[in-house]
């Protein structure tokens, strides 16, 4: 793949750094940095404490909000994907961003009613993938092919970005001006910033002419019957449970066993950090190595985080089970786009991306919940992130059950070879 020069006709290939489809990553990459994925997710845990202590919630109520703006995106990311399979992507990122911007800072006026809390996360949450990277996907991958990999790796890079600085930037704000500021002042960021830069991403072909090759592929019909894609479906519902419950948790779970806030968030920002070496090892991984064996590998580490989390009662085994878990979280993500564009193709990519993240959100809802209950019955997460950790590795084993792909856009040959197995297995 490669564009034409206005100076002549030397073609700029995608592994070539002067490419067009690099610098809308960069920009794509930037706008997930302060994207529902990144800013509510990560600054999450970081508010949980200063609300319960404010309006005296339970952790068990409070993290229900996280489940309600879950759920909220399980319900909208099929047909945001839908969409972005049929407008060009900017027509569902700028307004998304809007909304998403101004009611992250309206959380600086919540009252003490326990519904205000949830309204506004379930508006952050019927937005939030149209400002996070399944909103970017879909664009990105008209650009890349032979790179894709890379491509994603750096796309996501934003949020693991997101997820070392915001909670450092998020506890510094609350320590200096309190937690209603500190929304209103994160909430406006998304705004200077996150539009700007949202206006410079776009496909390579405008979407009423879009070229075969991001047309390319398996309708959403005929994957969702494939086993291939509720393997994927069941890997993610099984590891969100575990990353989002350890995640919304991690700063009160530190605390709780005597660790300083500002050592909790450096613990959290540690798992950011870890996050974005996962993703950009892995992207490179992605383009040399067979992409469910490497899968194997990452979510074995994230296991191993998630058990060690389990026991950790000083600052340095904290931000080892949570650097072990932000690598796992960072290979998966971009693992699963990946393996929807190789095994399935373009044409219906971001439905079937948007179909990943009702599994990712709906786990995700239940994740910090059984946290919260966990603690408020016990007293502890020991317990259940041990169970949790079992799971993940289960999500682990279950990647090795793919097929090869081919190295090319997908087709509908490895798809339609699995149909007419499963029919002719029905006829017996």
């Amino acid at each position: 793949m490669g564009t034409i020069s206005e100076n002549g006709p030397e073609i700029v290939a995608e592994h070539s750094i002067r490419y067009r489809g690099w610098r809308i990553s960069i920009a794509a990459s930037a706008c997930v940095f302060l994207s529902f994925a990144s800013l509510f997710v990560y600054t999450f845990g970081i508010f949980l404490k200063p609300l319960t202590q404010e309006f005296h919630w339970t952790r068990e109520a409070v993290s229900a909000a996280f489940g309600f703006a879950a759920l909220s995106v399980a319900a909208c990311s099929p047909p945001l994907g839908f969409l972005l399979d049929r407008f060009p992507a900017r027509q569902i990122i700028l307004p998304s961003i809007v909304v998403f911007g101004t009611a992250f800072a309206s959380l600086s006026l919540l009252t003490g009613h326990i519904w205000h809390l949830y309204a506004v996360f379930v508006v952050l949450g019927i937005v939030g993938n149209g400002t996070a990277h399944l909103a970017f996907s879909r664009p990105l991958s008209t650009w890349f092919e032979d790179r894709r990999g890379a491509a994603f790796a750096v796309l996501l890079a934003g949020g693991a970005l997101g997820a070392m600085v915001l909670p450092l930037i998020a506890q510094w704000l609350i320590d200096a001006a309190g937690w209603r500021k500190a929304f209103a002042i994160l909430g406006a960021t998304v705004l200077l910033l996150g539009l700007p830069l949202a206006s410079q991403v776009r496909e390579r072909f405008p979407v009423s002419r879009a070229d075969s090759f991001s047309t390319a592929g398996t309708s959403v019909a005929n994957a969702v019957r494939t086993r291939i894609f509720w393997i994927i479906l069941a890997v993610l519902f099984l590891c969100s449970i575990s990353q989002n419950g350890a995640i919304t948790h991690l700063s009160a779970l530190l605390t709780d066993r005597g660790i300083t806030a500002a050592d909790a968030a450096l613990a959290v920002s540690a798992l950011g950090a870890a996050t974005l070496g996962g993703r950009l090892f892995t992207g490179w991984l992605l383009d040399h190595c067979f992409a469910p064996r490497v899968a194997f590998c990452i979510l074995s580490v994230a296991a191993l985080g998630t058990l060690i989390l389990s026991g950790a009662r000083s600052l340095g085994t904290g931000i080892l089970g949570a650097v072990c878990i932000g690598i796992g979280m960072g290979g998966e993500a971009d693992i699963t786009p990946y393996l929807l564009s190789k095994y399935f193709g373009l044409r219906s990519f971001s439905t079937l991306y948007g179909f990943s993240w009702t599994a990712y959100a709906i786990a995700a809802a239940i994740g910090p919940v059984i946290m919260g209950k966990a603690f408020d019955l016990t007293g502890s997460y020991k317990v259940l992130l041990a169970e949790l950790a079992l799971s993940t590795l289960v999500a682990a084993a279950l990647m090795l059950l793919l097929p090869r792909y081919s190295n090319g856009p997908a087709s509908e040959k490895m798809v339609a070879i699995e149909l007419t197995g499963r029919a002719a297995e029905e006829q017996l």
